[in-house]
């Protein structure tokens, strides 16, 4: 499932055949076989979390089985696990979930889920992504480790897919979702307490200055109960406005912090989700929308429906932080952080960039009591089979822990 790289030479595929192909007897193009974890693995890995008083499961790269989502439940109240999932990764784990601590996380865990780590003496991870740069985050642990992953076979390249090595206790060489159900079978029963972790705490943002906040709840309240999966986030995205609560509620995002995939991965998404029922929503900020807007075109073109939200803070704002952090560690000016990254003077219409590519576009929406009706019109389109976009002028900023993080100073 990971990233392929296909190249095929142009003279070979000009030139002319010499003789028709053989035919391929399909049958014989077994798909690989699942791999396992070894059984003694296992028997250790069963034999640190019987004894765990505080573990912490790490939910990274799974499949959307709903079987599995539900595994991993009983997984973590089987064991009275704490719960950290990741922004960067598709849904893991039901985020209302009294087990579930933290709010998904971008970049590094959030407090709470870093302490929950702090505190843990197991930590089981089902293929995080960068086990060894969280750990780094979260400083110093004596927890043993348990690693679920297949990423020791990407150990090549120029790449790093495999991001740092980390120090692990019990390697389990396989997919989580061949894992868990292997684990819940050697776990005993009954060890379960009651579920004390906090549920998250939708925020409701306050004051009349428009937020991503804001746009969130408003989103969320204009959707109601109809089934959607939200394709792409902003840097800016506060995951605690957005509940998950099933495998293609959240879909991921680009990997290796790239910018400018979010309206082409919208279209691949809402093209895979076509008769699923669900509506392909996607937040992007103003700089990722502006990289990739013509992918519209090809979603209006092929009549593909889907909703793109603009979180447009008229900036490129995640390089205004590298700048000030950049600024604080060399004793620059950090006021002087915006220049060459604002997107202002004069601003850019998106509503009519977007407009142009066939989509049907509203905004810019500047107050905070105009996003519903909009939010309500540009949902209507999209079920009237429309590619839909809202420009939505918010503030620019990101939530306390995503800037603490990024403004930080090397050590």
């Amino acid at each position: 499932m990971g990233p392929t790289y296909v190249n095929l030479d142009a003279g070979m595929q000009e030139a002319k055949l010499t003789e028709q192909p053989a035919p391929i007897d399909a049958a014989r193009m077994m798909p690989p076989a699942v791999m396992a974890a070894a059984p003694e693995q296992i028997d250790k890995a069963v034999a640190l979390l019987r004894d765990a008083k505080r573990p912490v499961i790490l939910a990274g790269r799974v499949s959307r089985s709903e079987a599995a989502w539900a595994a991993r439940i009983a997984l973590a109240e089987r064991l009275n696990a704490r719960v950290v999932t990741d922004l960067k990764v598709a849904a893991a784990f039901p985020t209302d979930h009294p087990l579930h601590t933290g709010s998904p996380s971008m970049i590094a865990p959030v407090p709470d889920a870093a302490a929950a780590l702090k505190e843990a003496d197991v930590i089981l991870s089902l293929d995080w992504v960068d086990v060894a740069g969280t750990l780094k985050h979260i400083g110093p642990t004596s927890a043993r480790i348990i690693q679920v992953s297949v990423d020791h076979l990407i150990h090549r390249g120029w790449s790093m897919d495999y991001q740092g090595l980390p120090p692990v206790d019990v390697m389990l060489a396989c997919e989580p979702d061949m894992a868990v159900p292997a684990l819940l079978a050697a776990l005993p029963a009954g060890k379960a307490a009651t579920p004390s972790a906090r549920k998250p705490n939708m925020p409701m943002p306050a004051g009349d200055k428009l937020m991503v906040d804001h746009l969130a709840v408003a989103l969320r309240d204009a959707l109601g109960s109809r089934p959607n999966a939200l394709t792409h986030c902003s840097l800016s995205w506060n995951a605690e406005t957005w509940s998950v609560r099933h495998p293609l509620d959240y879909l991921g995002t680009e990997g290796g912090g790239g910018i400018g995939a979010g309206p082409g991965v919208t279209v691949g998404a809402a093209l895979a989700l076509k008769g699923s029922g669900r509506m392909p929503v996607a937040v992007c900020g103003d700089g990722d929308f502006l990289m990739g807007v013509t992918a519209l075109w090809t979603a209006v073109h092929y009549r593909i429906p889907l909703l793109i939200v603009v979180a447009n803070n008229r900036s490129f704002f995640n390089d205004e932080l590298h700048q000030e952090r950049v600024a604080r560690m060399r004793n620059r000016p950090a006021e002087n952080r915006w220049v060459g990254q604002r997107i202002s003077e004069p601003d850019i219409d998106l509503a009519a960039m977007a407009r142009a590519q066939g989509a049907q576009a509203f905004g810019p929406v500047k107050a905070i009591g105009d996003l519903a009706a909009t939010f309500a019109k540009a949902i209507a389109a999209v079920e009237a089979g429309h590619v839909a976009v809202v420009d939505v002028w918010v503030e620019p900023g990101y939530s306390a822990a995503t800037t603490a993080v990024m403004t930080r100073k090397s050590e």
